[in-house]
């Protein structure tokens, strides 16, 4: 196992990782935006008000996502454990 192996087996690691983990983000991101713009509209400062709507959020990503989701993580485990033999032999 090299180090050039090493490194793309992270880089994938962490294009899957920011794949999957994106549209929850995302959501959550703009909604705490919005969040924050209605507070700051209606001058209410309840810290806790924003947790709510980001765990819908999270949820309904996770409902409408979660295929994908699964479907990517299960693609690059299968990949990933395909090429065991080929990681250990080296080039």
């Amino acid at each position: 196992m090299t180090d050039g192996t090493i490194m793309d087996i992270t880089n994938q690691a962490l294009k899957v990782t920011i794949y999957v983990g994106g549209p929850m983000l995302l959501g959550a991101l703009i909604t705490g935006i919005l969040v924050s713009l209605f507070q700051a509209v209606t001058q209410i400062n309840e810290q806790t008000l924003t947790f709510i709507p980001k765990i819908l959020v999270i949820g309904g990503a996770m409902v409408i996502f979660g295929p994908w989701m699964l479907d990517t993580l299960g693609n690059y485990t299968r990949e990933l454990i395909i090429n065991i033999p080929s990681i250990i032999a080296g080039p």
